[in-house]
């Protein structure tokens, strides 16, 4: 048997011929679907029990006159979210005064004499004016550290020295930088804990970068994705479904 009696090999840089039957197809318009409205309904749903949950706290304390629903025959959602927007926003601004920083000062120094609840206002005070005062580098920055063993390594979000009393305590000459090392998949919990600043690998990651990266368990990479792309989320189904169907075999060839 010679060559001339086996058809011509199909070029190289053509893809393997596919079949999919209807099932298949509709498995990957399904699949494609899925992925297009998917974070969008996530993100609706989180966005309303989040404006549903603030109306739910305001609306008693507006006299029924001033509500929406009493002039229309139907609740108005987000009602509530603007009257404390709006009243936090006057707060702010009244604060802000001779008077209103009077008031506060009032406020605290009675706070400051409850033991109990002393501890908790001076901390919720400091975390806030850090995370929201737009000052310092707490929380802003993202670094790696080896835990919970040697060579595996966490993201962590590096917050501020220690205090004096506290650097004196930890051992070694070296200085240390308090970290939080947040939980997946729900960041608000975690761990907190001082590291020797030398042991600390500082990444160029944001905050939010870095919460989407533990929220997702690692599947959403930064950058990685670009949310405008929704066209491209058909090519990805189509590569899935190349790569999860066996090309068929090809015909023996017929030898005269």
């Amino acid at each position: 048997m010679t060559d001339e009696n086996f058809p011509p090999a199909p070029p190289a840089d053509l893809p393997p011929e596919t079949h999919t039957g209807l099932m298949g197809r509709f498995r990957n318009y399904f699949l494609t679907g899925l992925v297009v409205t998917g974070p969008i309904a996530i993100t609706i749903y989180l966005i309303w029990w989040f404006v549903t949950w603030v109306d739910g706290l305001v609306r008693p304390f507006v006299p029924q006159a001033y509500r929406p629903e009493t002039y229309l025959p139907f609740s108005v959602p987000g009602s509530g979210l603007v009257v404390a927007v709006i009243a936090l926003t006057l707060l702010g601004f009244l604060a802000a005064n001779l008077i209103g920083r009077t008031l506060v000062d009032v406020g605290e120094r009675l706070l400051g004499r409850i033991p109990a609840v002393r501890a908790i206002y001076r901390g919720l005070k400091q975390v806030f004016e850090t995370l929201f005062s737009g000052k310092g580098s707490s929380f802003r920055r993202v670094g790696l550290v080896e835990f919970p063993s040697p060579g595996m390594w966490s993201i962590v979000l590096i917050s501020q020295s220690p205090s004096a009393d506290v650097a004196k305590s930890l051992p070694g000459e070296e200085e240390h930088i308090s970290v939080f090392l947040p939980c997946s998949p729900n960041p608000t919990t975690g761990f907190f804990f001082y590291v020797p600043k030398s042991k600390i690998i500082e990444v160029d990651l944001t905050a939010e970068d870095a919460a989407t990266l533990i929220m997702s368990a690692g599947v959403v990479q930064p950058g990685a994705v670009d949310p405008k792309k929704v066209a491209a989320l058909a090519g990805v189904a189509n590569a899935a479904r190349i790569a999860n169907t066996p090309a068929l075999n090809p015909e023996p060839a017929k030898v005269d």
